[in-house]
């Protein structure tokens, strides 16, 4: 299909909202059963089948299930056999030592004719192991052409940012449309195949391998603010009823398995659930801030969460930079330096980041692992030290972090790429000393 035509397809799109909800949707009226989940015979000569994201057993407020009922069940496929991982990488990584530097890299060179998004997902790194569900993985992509075959990947959950080029998403569940500015979430086992709207596309992802996404709790806050459950919008059942030969690629521990099959696995004609794939405007995020004086916590812009075994302690937590104002009085208002027992990887959607006033363009991305001190370049600390402290509207930049409990281990392909930054320290080398003692 043409870029034109998936556009078109795209523009067009209508969706469920919700975070968390019990959606329903069918293709075909009467296609989902009433009143149980696996009747003796499903309706329209369709097959049940349950999708669980969680342990049957987990509590209710966490478990995520959805009943499918389609053409065919999954377990209609032959054998998968392994295939070329290209440059995609899973946890464990042991390939080289953690290392305590800044690190920034620029964007992703452009890729070879003929990449899909699956081939042009190459990995930075990550932390613990995917066959004890812990941790995560923070992959970028790029691509040039649209994906033929099928993916499906058993490890985890797969936060899609889009930085560069317009996707059209066809999963089991339907069809979902992402722009830069926007992020999709994959669940955990949904399979999908991507559209590019543009020719190109460049972007990030994150693997999670934990707890599945949720939002996060509000506390003092209230019940209001951050982002609002209602504008993550899940799809409505759309499906493929193809006979004939297609590619499906599974990802599992580690490993990807490829299988012919006779048919599309896209042909769900109907579902109920919550584990479910979504879409979501980063640009409708609620921002919350300081509006007496001193700068808030980064944590206080957190979209997303994974909790981890200890309360308060993250396996991931995705955070955005949005649009904001920013009015605190006797503040220095860009963030401040620290030293964090988290570990984050930022990227940057659009524009510059606040943060930073050079080296950190759209589609590149830094590293601070735990204890890393950084903070605001020369260049930003000198300007917000002496800027007059009238209201100021932050609305030329999108960025966001992707931050974690564990120190992000690095690829031999990111020690070793060219696009990795030589020089990221000098940033800081020019910070003078001010310290003048009393008299």
């Amino acid at each position: 299909m043409s870029g034109d035509d998936a556009r078109s397809i795209a523009e067009k799109l209508t969706y469920l909202s919700g975070f968390g909800n019990e959606h329903s949707s069918e293709a075909i009226p009467g296609a989902l059963p009433v009143g149980r989940n696996s009747p003796q015979r499903a309706p329209l000569g369709l097959y049940a089948e349950q999708l669980s994201g969680t342990a049957f057993t987990e509590p209710r407020a966490h478990n995520r299930r959805s009943w499918l009922y389609r053409i065919r069940p999954s377990a209609v496929h032959p054998p998968f056999a392994r295939t070329d991982n290209g440059t995609l990488r899973t946890a464990p990584f042991n390939q080289t030592v953690p290392d305590p530097n800044r690190l920034r890299w620029d964007p992703l060179p452009e890729p070879a004719p003929g990449t899909d998004f699956l081939a042009g997902l190459w990995t930075l790194g990550g932390n613990g192991d995917v066959t004890q569900r812990t941790g995560m993985a923070v992959h970028l992509y790029h691509a040039n052409a649209s994906m033929e075959r099928v993916f499906g990947n058993s490890d985890g959950e797969l936060l899609i940012v889009p930085e560069r080029g317009g996707l059209l998403l066809r999963t089991e569940f339907g069809l979902l449309h992402a722009e830069p500015g926007h992020v999709a979430l994959i669940p955990r086992g949904v399979r999908f195949r991507v559209d590019l709207l543009d020719g190109t596309a460049r972007g990030y992802v994150c693997e999670n391998y934990g707890a599945p996404f949720r939002l996060p709790d509000l506390g003092p806050i209230g019940a209001n603010g951050l982002a609002n459950p209602r504008d993550f919008m899940a799809p409505v059942a759309a499906y493929e009823d193809v006979e004939g030969p297609v590619e499906v690629v599974n990802k599992f521990c580690g490993n990807l398995w490829a299988a012919t099959y006779g048919h599309s696995p896209l042909d769900v004609v109907a579902w109920h659930g919550n584990h479910v794939p979504y879409v979501y405007d980063l640009r409708r995020f609620n921002v919350i801030g300081s509006i007496s004086y001193d700068h808030p916590d980064p944590s206080i812009f957190t979209v997303l969460t994974s909790p981890s075994d200890t309360p308060g302690l993250a396996g991931i937590d995705f955070v955005v930079f949005a649009p904001r104002w920013l009015v605190g009085e006797d503040t220095f208002r860009p963030p401040y330096f620290h030293r964090n027992v988290m570990s984050e990887y930022m990227g940057l959607i659009e524009g510059a980041y606040d943060a930073k006033a050079e080296g950190f363009v759209p589609g590149g991305g830094s590293l601070h692992n735990m204890m890393s001190a950084h903070g605001p370049d020369l260049e930003t600390f000198d300007k917000a030290s002496a800027a007059e402290l009238k209201p100021q509207k932050v609305d030329d930049g999108l960025a966001f972090m992707f931050e974690t409990r564990w120190p992000v281990r690095l690829t031999p392909q990111a020690v070793r790429a060219e696009h990795l930054q030589q020089r990221y320290d000098d940033v800081w080398q020019g910070l003078k000393r001010h310290f003048r003692p009393l008299p």
